[in-house]
C-alpha cells in the first residue's frame, strides 16, 4: 500500500515551476444578428480550463501560462468553433457562432444528467477515452480507473459474466440509463452487461455520478447512476474495421460503418461484432454476438433517430467460484464438468427517440422503448451430489416402487427459462433562458413482464414426468411509473441554487410457483418522494464548489419478495440520505477533484444469514447503517508528453447493531449471534488509481495504469477469515496510430494486463454452519487471471 501512495504522491513533486502567465479574454456572439451569446461553453484545448460566457457574451481566462492553445467554443444550436492563439501577452479573442443547420444529439440526454452547474459527485467519460481501452473486454472493466469503481469477472478475464461497484453499492443500487431509457432489469432491478456484448462500441460518452445524483428514470439510484448516450452525429461517411486476439484464446472482431449525412438531414450507422474467449477459470468460455443500428432524422429545430441494437450470448457456466482450499493449488478449478453447463441468453433493445425545439428557450424530447429478453441456462444434477435437486418430490413427482424398492432420487437435466418484456415511454421538456434560469419537467412510465419457468429435458429415471415436463411457473408484472422537476437558478455572479424532487409509484406482482414449488402469489405497492437540494459556488474558471443533500428510495426487488418466508415479515422499501460536499479546481496544467460524502441508510437490505421455510438465504433490512469518507482524484500535464491522472477514497462502510445467523445442521435451527458495529460487506476501505499517458514520438503512446482495492469483507460480519485480502494490479497498453493518404488511420494496439502478476481474488461468496458442534463454511472464490494481454488493430477508413 505504501508503495502505491508513493507512485501517487511522486508527479506532485514534479510540478513545474510556474512561468509567465497572462490572460485571455474574449465575446461569443451570433454571426447573422451580432446578439451576446449567454451560458456559452468555452475550453482550451489540452488543458483544464473551462469558461462560460456572461449575459453579455463576454468570458475570461486569468493567469493562462504561455504558450500556444486552440479554444474551442460551443453552444446548443450552433456550430462548434476552434480557434488558434499564441499566447505571449494578455490577448483578447472573440468568437463568432454560427446557426447549425441540424439539431444536435446533446439534447437527448440532457434531462436526465447533471449540468455543468448542478452540485452533484460526477465524471464524463468521452468516446476517445472509451476506445483507448476497448479491445474486447466487458463495459465494467472500461470504467476501472473511474473513482471508488471496483469491477469482477466470473471467468476471470473481463469477459462473459462481470458486474462492478460504486462506493460499496452493486449494480442493482446503480440507475443504468442509455439515451435516458431505464437499462436496469425491472425484476431484479441488475444489469447483465453479458446480454450487450461489445456495446461500449456504440457508446459516444458516459456521465457516472456518484451518491444519489439528480432525478432520472427507471430503477432507484441508490449509490450511484450512469448515463449512458450511444452513437451520435457524424456528418462524415465511415468504416470502422477493429480485431483483436489475447490471452485465453480472446477474439473480437466488429465492423462500423456510417454513412454521414445524406442530403444534410438522414444518417445511418451500424456495427456488427463477435467476441470468443475461453475464459481464465477452466470451462470459463463465452460466445457473444450483438450489432447495433441507428437511422436518424437531423432537421433544423426537431430530430428523429431510431435504435435497434441487440446481444446474444452463450457462456459457461463459472459462476460457483473456487474454494478457499483450492486457491493455492488449482485456481481455475472449476466444479462444473457437464458439457452443457451454459447460459444462453439473448436481448434486443427498440428505440425511437424524438426531440422538437419549441422556440428559443423551450426543447420537448419523447421516446418510445422496448425489449425483449430471453432465454435459461441449463444445469446437470446428479444423484451422487448431495447437494444437487435430485429428488422427485423437488418436481412434484412421485417416488418410483419397483417391488419392496423405492426410488425417490434421480440424475436430471434441467433449464430454467426467462422470458421477458419491458417496454414503455420516456418524456421530458426543458427550459432554458441562457442566463439565470433552467427548468426541467420530466418522467416516464414503463411496464415489465417476466415469465420464469423450468423444464426438465432428461431424467435417469422418469418418475411419471414427461418429455419437457415443465415443473415451476411463475410471472412478475411491474409498473413504474415517475415524474421529476429540476430548477437551476443563478443567484448572483457566482451562486446557483438547485432543487429537484422526484414522484415514483411502484406496483408490482408476483404469481404463480418457484423451483421449490412454493406459491408466490402477492401484490406490492410503493409510492415515494424523492427530493434534492444543493447550492454551488463558482468562485472564478478555476475554483467551484458545491454543497447537496438529497433523498432516495427504494423497494425490493423480486427474489427478496420471491425468497422471503410467509412465515416472517415481507422486506420494506430502503430509505437513502446523501449528503455531498465538493470541491474543483482547474488551471492549465492541473485539475483536482475532492469530495466528502456521508450516506445514511434506513432499511438497507443485507445478507444476514437467515433463511426461508424451505432453507434459501434471504435479504432482511437492518435498521441503521452508512457510507461515509472522501473522494478525491487529480490530472496533471506534468510536461508536453506526459499526462498523469490519479483518484484514491477512503470511506468507512458500517452496519449498526448487525446480528449474524448460522445454520445449526445439529438441531435443524438457526444460531443468532450479536456482533454489534459491523462492515458492510464488499466495500473495501481504500481505493485508489495511478495512471501516466507518455507520448513517445509523434503517433506512440505508453499508458501505464495501476489500481489498488483494499481489503473486503464477504459477508457482513467483519470477519478476517471471510475476505478478500487487498491486491495492487497493474496494466500497461501501448498504442501507435499511422495516418496514410488513403486511410484516415490505423492503429495497433498491445494491453499487457497485470504484468506484476499479481494472484487476487475479486469477489466471493460464503456459507458458515454448524455441524457436529463446530463451525464449518462452504465457499467459493473468483480468482482473476495473471499476467495475460490483448492486442488489436484498428482501421478507420
Amino acid at each position: 500500500m505504501k508503495r502505491f501512495f508513493v507512485f501517487m504522491a511522486l508527479p506532485m513533486l514534479c510540478m513545474c515551476a510556474a512561468t509567465a502567465q497572462f490572460s485571455i479574454t474574449g465575446k461569443v456572439t451570433d454571426k447573422a444578428t451580432g446578439n451576446p451569446l449567454t451560458s456559452a461553453n468555452i475550453v482550451i484545448e489540452n488543458t483544464w480550463l473551462a469558461a462560460t460566457s456572461d449575459a453579455s457574451g463576454n468570458f475570461i481566462f486569468k493567469n493562462v501560462k504561455a504558450g500556444k492553445y486552440t479554444i474551442k467554443a460551443s453552444f446548443i444550436g450552433y456550430k462548434n468553433l476552434e480557434a488558434a492563439i499564441d499566447l505571449q501577452s494578455d490577448t483578447r479573442i472573440d468568437l463568432i457562432l454560427e446557426k447549425s443547420a441540424v439539431m444536435q444529439d446533446e439534447v437527448i440526454i440532457s434531462a436526465t444528467r447533471a449540468g455543468n452547474k448542478a452540485p452533484t459527485t460526477s465524471i464524463l467519460l468521452e468516446k476517445q477515452k472509451i476506445e483507448q481501452v476497448n479491445l474486447g473486454q466487458d463495459l465494467p472493466f472500461l470504467l476501472s480507473t473511474v473513482p471508488s469503481v471496483v469491477v469482477t469477472s466470473d471467468a476471470g478475464a473481463g469477459i462473459g459474466y462481470t458486474s462492478l461497484r460504486i462506493r460499496g453499492t452493486d449494480i442493482t443500487r446503480i440507475n443504468v440509463t442509455v439515451n435516458g431509457i431505464p437499462l436496469n432489469d425491472a425484476e431484479s432491478q441488475g444489469v447483465f452487461w453479458v446480454n450487450m456484448p461489445d456495446f461500449s462500441s456504440s457508446v459516444d460518452n458516459i456521465q457516472i455520478q456518484r451518491g444519489v445524483g439528480s432525478s432520472t428514470n427507471g430503477s432507484a439510484a441508490f449509490g450511484a447512476s450512469i448515463n449512458i448516450q450511444t452513437t451520435k452525429l457524424n456528418p462524415d461517411p465511415y468504416l470502422e474495421i477493429n480485431s483483436s486476439c489475447g490471452s485465453f484464446n480472446t477474439f473480437k472482431n466488429n465492423l462500423q460503418l456510417g454513412t454521414g449525412l445524406i442530403n444534410g438531414r438522414w444518417t445511418f450507422d451500424g456495427r456488427l461484432s463477435k467476441i470468443t474467449s475461453d475464459g481464465f477459470i477452466d470451462r470459463g468460455a463465452s460466445d457473444l454476438k450483438s450489432f447495433f443500428v441507428s437511422a436518424g432524422y437531423y432537421g433544423e429545430k426537431s430530430m428523429l433517430r431510431i435504435n435497434v441494437f441487440s446481444g446474444k450470448e452463450k457462456t459457461y457456466q463459472a459462476w460457483q467460484g473456487v474454494p478457499k482450499d483450492s486457491l493455492q493449488t488449482n485456481r481455475t478449478y472449476n466444479p462444473f464438468t457437464y458439457q452443457n453447463q451454459t447460459d444462453n441468453y439473448q436481448q434486443d433493445h427498440y428505440q425511437i427517440i424524438y426531440n422538437r425545439e419549441l422556440g428559443k428557450h423551450i426543447n420537448l424530447n419523447a421516446a418510445l422503448h422496448y425489449t425483449y429478453g430471453r432465454g435459461y441456462y441449463e444445469e446437470f444434477e446428479d444423484v451422487a451430489d448431495a447437494s444437487a435437486h435430485t429428488a422427485f418430490a423437488e418436481y412434484g413427482l412421485a417416488d418410483i416402487i419397483i417391488g419392496n424398492d423405492t426410488i425417490t432420487n434421480t440424475s436430471l437435466i434441467r433449464r430454467k427459462w426467462l422470458d421477458n418484456h419491458f417496454y414503455g415511454f420516456t418524456l421530458s421538456g426543458i427550459y432554458d433562458n441562457y442566463k439565470n434560469l433552467r427548468i426541467t419537467i420530466g418522467g416516464a412510465a414503463n411496464r415489465y413482464e417476466g415469465t420464469h419457468y423450468g423444464n426438465i429435458i432428461w431424467a435417469q429415471y422418469a418418475g411419471g414426468s414427461t418429455p419437457d415436463m415443465e415443473w415451476y411457473n411463475n410471472k412478475g408484472v411491474k409498473d413504474d411509473v415517475n415524474a421529476f422537476a429540476k430548477a437551476d437558478v443563478s443567484a448572483g455572479k457566482h451562486f446557483s441554487i438547485y432543487g429537484d424532487v422526484q414522484y415514483r409509484y411502484v406496483s408490482h406482482t408476483i404469481s404463480g410457483t418457484d423451483a421449490s414449488l412454493r406459491v408466490l402469489d402477492q401484490t406490492h405497492f410503493f409510492s415515494f418522494v424523492n427530493p434534492k437540494i444543493g447550492v454551488t459556488a463558482t468562485i472564478n474558471n478555476k475554483n467551484r464548489m458545491y454543497l447537496s443533500f438529497a433523498v432516495s428510495n427504494r423497494e425490493p426487488n423480486g427474489n427478496n419478495f420471491s425468497d422471503a418466508d410467509p412465515n416472517g415479515p415481507m422486506p420494506t422499501a430502503e430509505q437513502l440520505y446523501d449528503y455531498e460536499l465538493g470541491y474543483n479546481f482547474r488551471s492549465g496544467a492541473l485539475q483536482i477533484a475532492a469530495d466528502v460524502f456521508y450516506m445514511d441508510y434506513k432499511n438497507q437490505l443485507v445478507l444476514t444469514g437467515e433463511i426461508n421455510d424451505v432453507g434459501y438465504a434471504i435479504m432482511a433490512n437492518v435498521p441503521k447503517s452508512y457510507r461515509t469518507g472522501v473522494e478525491i482524484s487529480a490530472s496533471a500535464r506534468l510536461f508536453k508528453r506526459l499526462l498523469w491522472e490519479a483518484n484514491a477514497t477512503i470511506s468507512k462502510n458500517k452496519i449498526l447493531n448487525f446480528t449474524e445467523y448460522v445454520d445449526d445442521w445439529d438441531t435443524w435451527s438457526q444460531r443468532a449471534n450479536f456482533l454489534g458495529e459491523t462492515d458492510i460487506a464488499f466495500s473495501p476501505a481504500i481505493t485508489a488509481m495511478n495512471h501516466f499517458g507518455l507520448d513517445l514520438v509523434k503517433g506512440l503512446r505508453l499508458d501505464i495504469t495501476s489500481n489498488y482495492v483494499g481489503k473486503q469483507y464477504i459477508d457482513n460480519t467483519s470477519s478476517d477469515s471471510r475476505s478478500l485480502h487487498a491486491y495492487f494490479i497493474n496494466n500497461a497498453q501501448l498504442s501507435y496510430a499511422l495516418h496514410l493518404n488513403f486511410i484516415k488511420e490505423i492503429q495497433f494496439s498491445f494491453m499487457l494486463n497485470n504484468f506484476l502478476n499479481e494472484q487476487y481474488e475479486s469477489n466471493a461468496w460464503v456459507y458458515p454452519y454448524y455441524y457436529n458442534g463446530q463451525e464449518a463454511v462452504m465457499d467459493g472464490y473468483f480468482p482473476q487471471a495473471g499476467i495475460n494481454f490483448l492486442g488489436g488493430v484498428k482501421v478507420k477508413i
